[in-house]
């Protein structure tokens, strides 16, 4: 990435098209705030519809192709994996998991629903991918997923965290990883977790929300020497709510238990 101009990425979630809650004159005003923005990078951290129709699936896409980035990723997230909706997202936004890369940027997608229930899951067998993907120790890295790594503030009971969040997060940690980007719980907010910051986004356009939060999504401005979270409000000015100087990566010194394998799981 260049030292005077950042890459810019604008993170929405949580749209559930069909869904009683989902305002369609919001989500009017964020496609133009982010055509106006004109990010780098374009993620949507999942739960596009609210049963996983595919009617709800159509309008998702049609919302989304309006949005204007040459480089887009969407993800699918629980709701949309309900009705055997992962069908629909595969014929019309394409992989469930995917990558993209930018300018020294490597965003990594991983698909964290599970079929028919709320929780999140990412699983071993993909472990060794991230951590191939990810062999460059030049590279910026980013994961995107939908489903939470960390308990969020403000979202009462614990119960949709990513079921394999601790190997996970190891994997991710070892391997460098610098972004971590989530959805799910409609409440932003922002986590520094040793060098690797992790950014949780709100529903971008919906009145499905929980206390006093409002509609929302994220911009991140990855400089060369930090990282820069913008919460954005619908008709509000942005907000920077986080700003970290960008940390060398220390080699990890983590070793297994006995009776795991280096990939953190059990032999």
């Amino acid at each position: 990435m260049s030292d005077d101009r950042p890459v810019i990425i604008a993170q929405i979630s949580d749209l559930h098209c069909g869904s009683q809650y989902h305002i369609p004159s919001l989500a009017t005003r964020v496609i133009d705030e982010i055509n106006e923005l004109g990010p780098d990078i374009l993620v949507v951290t999942g739960d596009l519809t609210d049963m996983g129709f595919r009617q709800e699936f159509k309008v998702a896409q049609r919302l989304i192709s309006r949005m204007q980035a040459e480089r887009v990723m969407v993800l699918p997230g629980n709701h949309d994996a309900r009705n055997v909706g992962d069908l629909h997202f595969e014929e019309l936004f394409g992989s469930r998991s995917t990558e993209l890369i930018f300018n020294g940027v490597r965003v990594l997608g991983l698909d964290s629903s599970e079929p028919d229930l709320d929780n999140g899951r990412i699983g071993r067998q993909r472990y060794r991918w991230v951590e191939e993907r990810f062999s460059d120790p030049d590279e910026f890295k980013v994961v995107a997923l939908h489903h939470h790594l960390l308990p969020v503030p403000g979202t009462g009971r614990e119960r949709n965290i990513v079921y394999d969040a601790g190997d996970l997060l190891r994997v991710l940690n070892s391997s460098g990883c610098n972004l971590v980007l989530c959805g799910h719980k409609h409440v932003p907010h922002v986590w520094r977790l040793e060098e690797m910051v992790i950014v949780n986004a709100g529903t971008a356009c919906t009145h499905r929300l929980r206390g006093m939060t409002r509609p929302s999504y994220n911009i991140i401005e990855l400089h060369h020497d930090r990282i820069r979270v913008i919460l954005k409000h619908p008709f509000d000015e942005p907000e920077v709510v986080a700003d970290f100087e960008r940390e060398l990566r220390r080699e990890c010194v983590w070793k297994p238990h006995p009776g795991q394998t280096p990939s953190g799981v059990r032999a």
